[in-house]
């Protein structure tokens, strides 16, 4: 079957990469749904983060991890209702709360480990196999750090 979106290189960009994204978390939904477990793909970099460094605050989370406020906000929510961490308020400022594992969070942490060191297998073998991707992830990163796709686009419209 043809894949009609490479016809349109790289002005595709956004859309090959949540495309790619999709299917990538699809794999590891299904994974952990063999490993009968219900869990979010999303979730990964809070829990990793809640691991090595909680308890920490939506917005240390949300820098760490460079994605918005809201959508750790969102995150923090949907673990929440699993059961696996709670939000106490932080002893040191009472208008932030404090994400950190709750005892069941904990014990399924333990439970994926083994899961997750085989993602992690996979996905470095799926790198190698693309020829290192995750330098060129870097580098796209790396660009629009110095200069927003926003700006971009703005700049070649006054060119017009």
């Amino acid at each position: 079957m043809k894949d009609h979106v490479r016809k349109y290189g790289p002005a595709a960009i956004g859309g090959r990469l949540r495309r790619l994204s999709e299917s990538i978390d699809e794999d590891a939904r299904r994974i952990y749904a063999e490993f009968g477990v219900s869990f979010e793909q999303r979730w990964v970099g809070v829990l990793y983060e809640l691991v090595q460094d909680g308890p920490l605050s939506v917005g240390e989370l949300a820098a760490r991890l460079g994605i918005t406020h809201v959508s750790v906000s969102q995150t923090r929510q949907s673990l929440e209702r699993a059961g696996i961490i709670t939000a106490e308020v932080d002893s040191s400022d009472a208008r932030r709360r404090q994400l950190k594992l709750t005892v069941s969070g904990a014990k399924l942490v333990r439970q994926l480990k083994p899961l997750w060191q085989a993602l992690d297998r996979a996905a470095v073998e799926l790198n190698n196999e693309a020829q290192d991707v995750i330098s060129a992830l870097d580098r796209l990163d790396d660009a629009l750090a110095r200069r927003s796709q926003f700006d971009r686009i703005r700049d070649q419209l006054k060119q017009t």
